[in-house]
């Protein structure tokens, strides 16, 4: 039996702002993980169109040996480490699915995300049956709740609770005070990321197991990546999509350069 969850994050951000934070997020995030013989491969990043839905279709190669706990390495082989993932962002509804060439069918990572603008307050936004939804563990993630970050995650420079901004006063976003979402500044849209998270990890013995730590590990990286999201603010908030792009094609080179290279680097897991 997979386990769904669905992770709500809620921003200071309008929907079209998210678009633009979001992809220059995953291209300095992709950096961050990259280096030591591991990290982030990108083999396409093109347009698609099929079946009337249009958008920007992904496939990156992660190699990722030191990420794995050390419960799977023990009676997984060696080199298979290797995942591919493959996304179709038509935004602001975007799909990924993760998959792993040694077991095949037996494990899959989906996430379909919707981008509306509300306060996390859609239930079933993914319309989902009424014999799924029931079952579905609905998470909010607080991105001004240090709490919720693991202690070995923890920067002063992305915590947006603390982070400076040099922006006027109409644009900025932040500091964020922990009862931000009650107060909310006037001059500030807000958006809520709705992402539902599906996990099948089919290995007799392990199953329920990893499926557990792949959750955690997914809503470790949304609270961090979203938090770095809002700090990062002043370096994106003036970028076109046309800027995006550009920004894309060189950290791909720099991506394929850094893997080759220095140490391992990004967020190793946390096993119990």
């Amino acid at each position: 039996m997979v386990i769904i969850k669905e992770y709500r994050v809620v921003l200071p951000l309008s929907v079209e702002e998210y678009q633009i934070g979001q992809l220059y997020s995953v291209a300095e995030a992709s950096k961050n993980e990259t280096g030591g013989g591991e990290g982030i491969e990108v083999l396409k990043n093109e347009p698609y169109e099929k079946d009337g839905e249009k958008g920007q279709y992904t496939h990156k190669v992660y190699h990722l040996k030191s990420k794995i706990p050390s419960f799977v390495k023990l009676i997984a082989p060696e080199g298979s480490f290797v995942f591919h993932e493959k996304a179709w962002n038509a935004y602001p509804y975007c799909r990924t699915i993760v998959t792993n060439e040694y077991m095949k069918d037996d494990f899959m990572i989906k996430i379909e995300t919707w981008h509306k603008p509300d306060m996390g307050t859609t239930d079933n936004v993914h319309d989902l049956d009424t014999q799924t939804w029931p079952t579905v563990d609905v998470v909010d993630i607080d991105i001004a709740n240090n709490n919720q970050v693991q202690e070995r995650d923890y920067k002063s420079e992305e915590d947006p609770t603390v982070i400076p901004t040099t922006t006027p006063s109409t644009k900025r976003r932040g500091p964020l005070s922990p009862e931000w979402k009650k107060e909310l500044n006037a001059d500030w849209p807000y958006m809520c990321a709705y992402k539902l998270v599906t996990v099948k990890f089919k290995w007799w013995g392990l199953q329920n197991k990893v499926e557990h730590f792949i959750h955690e590990q997914e809503r470790r990286i949304f609270t961090n990546f979203h938090r770095q999201m809002i700090c990062w603010f002043d370096k994106w908030m003036d970028f076109t999509m046309e800027d995006i792009r550009r920004m894309e094609e060189e950290t791909q080179k720099e991506l394929e350069e850094m893997r080759q290279k220095g140490d391992v680097r990004g967020t190793c897991p946390t096993e119990e």
